[in-house]
């Protein structure tokens, strides 16, 4: 049982690492399934998991970046999957912080409700008495099928006839889930795709999704003051996303040394790899790439925390370093791993060898399109280059 009161970063990282070996078991199991096991859920919930970007009102946590960051490390070294979603479980639970008080009261029933959601329009708004009524399709919707709300965008024309992207939150129990998972890398996430018909939406539940992207702010009186939601949304997503990665990383090393006292490299007069040169430089470059990894991980978050800290307007220029250092992030990442999985040879592709799991996962990951690398240098130069962002994304 948790106690009383908010528990330090080091008391939730403890948790986490405490947690390794309940999903690590249950890592199998999920990628058959292709979803996060019951099990492992109830445990998340236990360690406090899905309170750490809850309002502090509701018997939320608040956890700064850096605190998410260093959790979701230490899932991600048990299992990507599970890491993944709790990491997506962040980002609406946030967002869902940006909506009138009225409406969190509604959604934020218990500390430990899960929110899931996408940035991305996939449906059309139609003005209706008192809201909108909303018909589309939402796909790669991480945590779906254990979530309790839903962040919906879709397009809603606005009275001078120009479309704009408005998010609205939504009970699962008002969307048909599509069991459409089946994927090569993280396989154990449920990402599955939501429909909505004909669902109507009352306004209290809609924002317009420029606002909330440009950080002007949501419309809750109640947390206004709170440093939680003093950042825009992109920069709170990327901080968000990368521990899940970071712990893939470091899950490729430890793999690949807890097999290494065993293995030798066949066809050659090496009866241990750990006395080839190669092998030497192969831990070198993917320790050092998990390293400078890291650096970028940390950049973005403390970056985030100490904007919020000062209450301080973000500029441009921070804003795309913050899509940077989750592109060069991810990229870093799995070059590690993939040194890693390069070295463990062909024993590795058994799928009860973790690492070719992991190599999956990361590369998953990177092909997210808020996370691919060259999307997000693109961004950066070209801002760099004194041009004006391409995206509304920033």
């Amino acid at each position: 049982m948790l106690t009383t009161g908010v528990p330090a970063r080091e008391q939730l990282v403890r948790r986490a690492t405490d947690l390794r070996p309940l999903l690590s078991g249950h890592a199998a199991w999920a990628e058959e399934n292709r979803r996060v096991h019951d099990e492992s859920i109830e445990a998340l919930a236990d360690a406090g998991v899905f309170r750490m970007r809850v309002p502090a009102r509701y018997g939320g946590y608040e956890s700064d970046t850096r605190t998410l960051v260093e959790v979701a490390a230490e899932l991600g070294r048990a299992d990507g999957s599970t890491a993944w979603t709790a990491s997506v479980y962040w980002i609406p639970g946030w967002m869902a912080g940006l909506f009138p008080d009225a409406v969190q009261d509604e959604v934020f029933t218990s500390p430990d409700v899960r929110v899931c959601g996408t940035l991305s329009p996939g449906g059309m708004a139609a003005p209706a008495d008192g809201g909108v009524v909303v018909n589309g399709q939402w796909k790669f919707i991480s945590g779906a099928l254990h979530a309790h709300w839903q962040i919906i965008v879709a397009i809603q024309p606005t009275a001078e006839g120009v479309p704009m992207p408005v998010m609205a939150l939504v009970p699962m129990a008002d969307l048909t889930i599509v069991a459409d998972w089946s994927t090569a890398g993280l396989k154990g996430t449920g990402s599955v795709t939501t429909v909505a018909q004909n669902l109507f939406v009352p306004a209290e539940r809609v924002l317009p999704l420029p606002v909330i992207v440009q950080g002007q702010g949501g419309v809750s009186q109640a947390g206004a003051d709170s440093p939680l939601h003093r950042p825009p949304l992109l920069p709170v997503a990327s901080a968000s996303s990368v521990g899940a990665v970071l712990g893939l990383a470091k899950a490729a090393a430890d793999e690949f040394f807890r097999r290494l006292p065993d293995r030798k490299i066949t066809y050659t007069d090496y009866a241990s790899q750990s006395q080839a040169p190669l092998t030497h430089l192969q831990v070198a470059e993917a320790t050092l790439k998990t390293d400078q990894a890291e650096f970028h991980a940390l950049r973005l978050a403390d970056l985030v925390d100490a904007k919020a800290a000062e209450n301080s307007p973000w500029t441009l220029r921070e804003r795309v370093q913050a899509r940077a250092d989750l592109g060069a992030f991810c990229g870093l990442a799995k070059e590690a791993v993939d040194i890693f999985q390069t070295a463990s040879g062909g024993s590795s592709i058994y799928s009860d060898v973790p690492i070719q799991r992991i190599s999956r996962d990361v590369q998953a990951v990177n092909l997210h399109a808020l996370m691919h690398p060259n999307t997000n240098n693109e961004l950066y130069g070209r801002v760099l280059c004194g041009l004006e962002p391409n995206s509304l994304y920033i």
